[in-house]
This record gives structure tokens, C-alpha cells and sequence, in this order.
């Protein structure tokens, strides 16, 4: 092999390292809480949110669930999904919702500091409890064993669910053809504690 060939090979392998590591997502420090108060709660004992971030993405969990949750065409079929009593009726969760349309009900909601550090941007997604016992964000992009605890996860798990509103709630066969809502995510095993 030449020296220009030699390189010439170098200089491809760099750049494929380059490249490889510029791939690798961002991971932001994140949270899951069973509700609001035990993110205030957690808000002062070393945790990376404030008691304000816990209230904006609380909200904005709140504003995603009801855009975003999975929707069906009974409480059967919304409850083989997510578990018996896991589930209620749209118009009591969203003003102007049909009764004859259900959907999950908030399980607690996920949030990442998006910026780092204290200052840092906050963003949220909303947790649903599996058939299973487990929980998955809207999007469905991954699963936890527990809707509370500490990680470090990937920013895409902050990314914005499509909108469920208006949309054909899912049936028996379309749920089931499409393996169950949270099935499709990712394989997380959890929080620490």
C-alpha cells in the first residue's frame, strides 16, 4: 500500500467514527412522577427540576394526553390495553369529547430537563399504564416498569406524539392488529431510584 493509500484509508475510518458518534442521540436527565405533587415534592431534595418545571410540564402533559391519548370505541377494548379501571370516557377528559369514545387515564407523566442543568428547559410526556402493569409515553416509543424514578433517556422520548382528536378510535381488531398499544415501544426496563 502506498502513502497516499494509507491516508486515504485513515482519513475514511476518522470519518466514519465522525460520523458515528455524531449520530449517537443526546440524553437529558429525566424523570418520571406517579403525579404532580410527588414531583413538587421531589422538587427540593436533589432532584433536577424545580417545583415550577413540575407545574409547566405537568400541564403540558395534561394538553398532550388529551390531544395525544390512544382512543377506542369502548371501555372494553380501552381496558384490555391498559388495565380494568385505567380507563374513562373522552368527554370527561377532554370539553367537547364524545362519552362514546374512551381513553386511558393519565398514569403520571414523564419530564426532562431538555437544556441541562437547573435553568434548563423542561419538556413532558404523559405516562399510560400497560395491560401488563407497566407504563409507555403516548407516542409509544417506550415502556417502563414504573411511572416514578430517575434516567438519563434519549431526547427523542420527549418528541410530540401525533393527535389522536378526531380521528377513528381504535376497535378490537385495529388495536390487536397492531399489538396492542405500548407493545410497539422501544424496551426500557425503568427508573432508578
Amino acid at each position: 500500500m502506498t502513502k497516499r493509500s494509507k491516508r486515504v484509508a485513515i482519513a475514511i475510518v476518522g470519518a466514519a467514527a465522525f460520523t458515528l458518534a455524531g449520530c449517537e442521540e443526546e440524553k437529558v436527565d429525566a424523570a418520571a412522577f406517579p403525579d404532580l405533587q410527588s414531583c413538587r415534592d421531589a422538587a427540593g431534595l436533589n432532584s433536577a427540576f424545580t417545583a415550577q418545571q413540575c407545574e409547566t410540564a405537568f400541564a403540558e402533559a395534561e394538553a398532550l394526553h388529551v390531544e395525544a391519548a390512544p382512543r377506542y370505541d369502548s371501555l372494553a377494548v380501552c381496558e384490555e390495553q391498559h388495565g380494568e379501571g385505567a380507563c374513562g370516557s373522552e368527554a370527561a377528559a377532554a370539553q367537547g369529547g364524545s362519552g362514546s369514545i374512551f381513553m386511558p387515564l393519565l398514569a403520571g407523566y414523564l419530564i426532562g430537563n431538555m437544556l441541562g442543568g437547573r435553568s434548563g428547559m423542561a419538556a413532558s410526556q404523559p405516562l399510560y399504564k400497560t395491560s401488563d402493569g407497566r407504563f409507555t409515553n403516548a407516542a409509544r416509543s417506550s415502556t417502563f416498569s414504573t411511572n416514578k424514578g430517575a434516567a438519563k433517556l434519549n431526547t427523542s422520548q420527549f418528541t410530540r406524539p401525533a393527535s389522536t382528536v378526531g380521528k377513528t378510535p381504535m376497535t378490537r381488531a385495529t388495536a390487536t392488529s397492531r399489538g396492542g398499544f405500548g407493545k410497539a415501544g422501544a424496551g426500557r426496563t425503568g427508573f432508578g431510584g
